[in-house]
């Protein structure tokens, strides 16, 4: 009994840092994807005067926004 309540602890234990280790790594790419964001602000402005793709920074900024959704849909529990 002593040890199955030992390892049921350990086990809550385990899953708990996983849980803030996952959620320190969403934050992160958050992070990330705001600094994208605000670089994706500035370079539109200078691919639009250069002649560049105008919507290419746009379309790459939308997918990441998507694939950070799908991994907060993962890290909740929800399946898309």
């Amino acid at each position: 009994m002593m040890i199955a309540a030992t390892c049921l602890v350990g086990l809550c234990v385990i899953a708990f840092a996983l849980l803030r280790a996952w959620q320190g790594w969403l934050e992160l790419k958050r992070t990330e994807l705001d600094r994208l964001e605000e670089l994706a602000r500035g370079h539109d402005r200078n691919r639009e005067i250069e002649g560049g793709a105008p919507g290419s920074a746009r379309i790459e900024l939308a997918d990441l926004k998507e694939r950070i959704r799908k991994l907060e849909a993962i890290a909740s529990g929800v399946e898309l």
